[in-house]
């Protein structure tokens, strides 16, 4: 027999080696949000938001570019399926991101407002320049209700912007842990529920307000989309009662499983003011969430990059796809015309090409901070042994 001295050693050294192993899927902090950590720099988060980017930027270039035979392919039918869980994650992380870039300090939502509320206004701004019609198009119609619906049509930058600000109130004024619950809640929740009665009142409104509150053929209405972006922040505060790691993983999968199977034992509703709607791709998106951060970074860290630059990836790929100020993109100059191969092509190269513009706006700011002007966080958050720039974005 050997030396029961060496087979312990032995031993020991299998088990060090086995937890390394293992922690390096699930270890706490890693691959999954440690919310008790000020920054919203996490994997998990920008693995998310770079895989609703690719989703997106194929998907506005396919819908441009894609003939009708090919429309109609099963394959192509099943992604337009998969497509419409691409906005409500990105607002569902918009929301997640700024409660888990508070951390635990209880002034922190007070330190971090005017930077919330500059941001939101950034986000407004974007949204409303990129439906700029142009001076033609303004001389020819004038100063109606068809230009002023083509100028404030209300889009997901600023349903998001409007959410910022109401939610960075929310979380100065709601100081206590489950006060702040309780009024995230309320929002997550009412915003939907209440779309319909809205919508329903808005019909007297000035046309801007309609658009944002929520009008027939309004894109993202705040009634119910906002409710995106507070269900995230639901989770995000929620899940600061668990440890980092596999828990938070599992808790994401378990919440977003549940309303899943809540929804199939309710009557479907897919009119644009359901609140079954808003529940079930809430349930997709926190599904999304959680196993991604369950993986091995691995798999969410190739994403990563393009969820960082995900805001700018959106502002330049628009005005290329479907034009900007009476100038034509690829949906008036090439049209609907490709096969499923050549459309790919064109929303990949669109998407590298977008994605390097981004970049190397971010390399000529870097010098001068944050690319997303936060810099009251400025300390380290440690990634697997690697810092990473905490910051806001969503």
């Amino acid at each position: 027999m050997g030396d029961p001295g060496n087979l312990s050693r032995r031993i020991s050294r299998l088990a060090a080696h086995l937890h390394v192993c293992l922690s390096s899927v699930t270890r706490p902090g890693t691959s999954l949000f440690d919310l008790g950590k000020p920054s919203s720099r996490h994997p998990g988060l920008d693995g998310a938001r770079g895989l609703a980017v690719v989703a997106m930027v194929l998907g506005h270039t396919l819908d441009a570019l894609l003939a009708p035979e090919v429309r109609v392919h099963p394959w192509v039918q099943r992604y337009w399926e998969f497509r419409g869980i691409t906005a409500p994650l990105f607002l569902l992380v918009a929301g997640f991101a700024v409660v888990a870039a508070l951390g635990t300090s209880p002034a922190s939502a007070g330190q971090s407002f005017f930077r919330r509320v500059r941001r939101a206004l950034l986000l407004l701004f974007l949204g409303y320049f990129l439906h700029w019609p142009g001076w033609a198009t303004a001389h020819s119609l004038g100063w109606g209700v068809e230009l002023r619906t083509l100028v404030f049509t209300f889009d997901a930058l600023q349903s998001i912007g409007v959410s910022l600000l109401v939610g960075a109130a929310v979380l100065v004024l709601a100081r206590g842990t489950w006060t702040r619950a309780v009024a995230l809640a309320l929002l997550a929740v009412g915003i939907p529920l209440a779309s319909s009665l809205l919508w329903n009142a808005a019909t007297a409104w000035p046309v801007e307000l309609q658009q944002a509150v929520g009008m027939p053929g309004s894109r993202f209405p705040l009634f119910p989309w906002a409710g995106y972006f507070f269900a995230g922040a639901l989770a995000a505060h929620l899940l600061r009662l668990l440890r980092p790691g596999w828990p938070q993983g599992l808790a994401l999968v378990a919440l977003g499983a549940g309303l899943l199977a809540l929804t199939q034992r309710l009557p479907a509703d897919w009119s644009p003011t359901s609140a079954w709607l808003v529940a079930f791709r809430v349930g997709e998106g926190l599904l999304v969430l959680g196993v991604i951060n369950l993986l091995p970074q691995m798999f969410s860290r190739p994403l990563a990059p393009l969820g960082r630059t995900s805001l700018w990836i959106y502002v330049l790929h628009l005005p290329v796809v479907y034009g900007w100020a009476g100038t034509a993109g690829l949906a008036g100059r090439v049209g609907p015309t490709l096969g499923l191969l050549p459309a790919l092509g064109v929303g990949l190269g669109l998407l590298g090409v977008c994605f390097l513009v981004a970049r190397l706006g971010r390399m000529v700011r870097g010098s001068r901070g944050p690319a997303d002007g936060t810099t009251w966080r400025a300390r380290p958050v440690p990634v697997d042994g690697a810092a990473l720039r905490s910051g806001q974005r969503t």
